[in-house]
């Protein structure tokens, strides 16, 4: 019992740093952060808002799909090589899914899609990997 009454007194000052030590310790965060990691994660985040919009028919959006769309395929090649490949693997199948979703007729252009399919300016070379719908 007496250890649980000490453990939080010595916890006690690391919880209550000073503003200038909060702020050291998050200068030297953000000195670590590379752009390419935030571009990145911004790739991830924009390709996971894009399927939502896709994919859930209360938030269906293919207008702001499409624009996911094209803002990944525009960020893909500021990335570090290793991640390019999964990306553009994740974009396919969004394009695929658009694509499925625009063909659907009056009830996918309520999302303000307007059956527009995102161009794409690559054709896959070879085996793409590409999953499609079967």
């Amino acid at each position: 019992m007496a250890d649980e009454e000490q453990q939080p007194a010595e916890q006690q000052p690391d919880e209550q740093l000073s503003e200038e030590e909060v702020r050291a310790q998050l200068e030297e965060e953000i000195r670590k952060v590379r752009v390419e990691d935030v571009v990145l994660q911004s790739v991830v985040s924009i390709l996971n808002l894009s399927a939502r919009r896709i994919a859930k028919d209360d938030e269906r959006d293919l207008a702001q799909a499409k624009v996911g769309i094209d803002a990944a395929r525009a960020l893909v090649d500021l990335v570090q090589p290793d991640a390019q490949a999964q990306l553009r693997q994740a974009i396919s199948e969004l394009q695929v899914l658009y694509a499925k979703h625009a063909g659907e007729g009056p009830e996918s252009e309520e999302g303000g899609g307007g059956g527009e399919e995102p161009s794409p300016s690559e054709p896959p070379k070879g085996d793409s990997g590409l999953w499609t719908p079967g």
